[in-house]
């Protein structure tokens, strides 16, 4: 617990969260889901020094909290409605994606040999100096989705890159997906690829107790 509170304090301090920014991550339980990929050492540097950026897993979670979207129980969206509730509330978004995230555009298009691609959403990232790459499923990930998303991540480092440029992020946020599928579908990839979950709704204490 008292790192935990280490952990938000830093936080607070680094990020200037508002009070009611520091409740919304403490109720989504973002100390525990970043831990999840932590271990000892890294487990205390996050309680001591807060979140520290220096590569690209640095800033991918899994799950995201998407709440503040507002989307009601069974309801049936679309993977463009999605897109378009993230866009209206892009700060929240912003929120939850962490330090260092700027938005670039929505339904970035890319032209391979007369065929038109587009990615969801693109960020820049001014910590690690690279494109963000974020691909919305509504339903589970798939190696299909893990090979277009890798085409992008190529045609980023080939095309978009400049100089001063690190290679993208690229990352497929998903209501579900394998585990055992994902790895096998990664596997082989040098790109920086990354699958996740996302939640519509506050975890509840259960759901937190898997987590940990």
């Amino acid at each position: 617990m008292i790192m935990q509170r280490s952990f938000y304090e830093k936080q607070c301090v680094s990020e200037h969260w508002s009070v009611r920014e520091l409740r919304r991550q403490i109720d989504t339980a973002l100390y525990t889901r970043l831990l999840l990929s932590k271990d000892k050492k890294g487990l205390l540097e996050l309680s001591k020094k807060g979140q520290i950026i220096e590569k690209p897993k640095d800033v991918v979670k899994d799950p995201y909290i998407l709440e503040f979207l507002n989307i009601p129980e069974n309801y049936k969206f679309s993977e463009k409605e999605l897109e378009s509730k993230i866009i209206d509330k892009l700060q929240s978004f912003l929120l939850e994606l962490g330090k260092g995230f700027t938005f670039v555009k929505r339904q970035y298009r890319i032209t391979l040999d007369n065929t038109d691609f587009y990615v969801d959403l693109v960020f820049y990232h001014r910590i690690l100096k690279c494109f963000v790459l974020i691909d919305l499923k509504i339903g589970k990930a798939n190696h299909t989705d893990i090979g277009q998303m890798n085409m992008y991540l190529n045609y980023f480092k080939k095309e978009e890159n400049s100089k001063e440029d690190n290679p993208p992020i690229g990352i497929i946020l998903s209501a579900e997906k394998d585990n055992l599928q994902v790895e096998f579908a990664l596997g082989g990839i040098t790109n920086n690829l990354f699958v996740s979950k996302y939640k519509l709704y506050l975890p509840t204490k259960e759901e937190l107790k898997k987590l940990i």
